[in-house]
């Protein structure tokens, strides 16, 4: 509950600042949507492939509950990495936050959904290795379903921020 209170007040004072420029650059000078749209695909596919972990869990498979997650890992680390290149692109341009009001709220909005994603990164490598030495007991099953929820939890509020802030901000 604290995410979705956390990313309500961050949606709202983007909708607030997102005239906010300053003069400066605005959403449809900054962004290429089709990065972005790939950066997307990316964290929409390891959603999947978390579903597969799910599913090879309740199947019992340790090795495939392993090889999804390992996976799942790799394209939510490229997500990363490709959001860290666009921030670093961005600022390079001149177009940090520190350049106007929109920027700002741009940045804290979708650079808090990259630590999250950062942060179930690293959940998972602690799962994986949890899995490694405990096998798919109750206690690695009950935590494998509460970060599925976190996982895929962040590819909702990536949905509206696609939306919201890349797509519309486009326009």
């Amino acid at each position: 509950m604290s995410d979705l209170l956390i990313f309500s007040v961050l949606f709202a004072t983007f909708a607030v600042l997102s005239k906010a420029t300053a003069g400066g650059p605005h959403g449809a000078e900054l962004f290429d949507l089709s990065f972005v749209l790939t950066e997307t695909m990316l964290l929409l596919v390891s959603s999947v492939t978390f579903g597969m972990a799910m599913l090879a869990l309740h199947a019992g498979d340790r090795g495939k509950v392993l090889g999804w997650m390992a996976v799942t890992f790799l394209f939510g680390a490229g997500f990363v990495g490709m959001e860290i290149y666009e921030f670093h692109h961005l600022i390079a341009e001149g177009a940090g936050p520190q350049r106007s009001a929109y920027l700002s709220a741009f940045f804290t909005l979708v650079g808090t959904h990259g630590l999250h994603v950062t942060s179930g990164l690293i959940w998972m490598l602690v799962m994986m290795d949890m899995i490694r030495r405990f096998g798919l007991d109750s206690v690695v099953r009950r935590r494998m379903a509460c970060l599925s929820l976190f996982w895929h939890f962040l590819d909702l509020v990536w949905i509206c921020v696609f939306t919201f802030v890349y797509l519309m901000g486009a326009l």
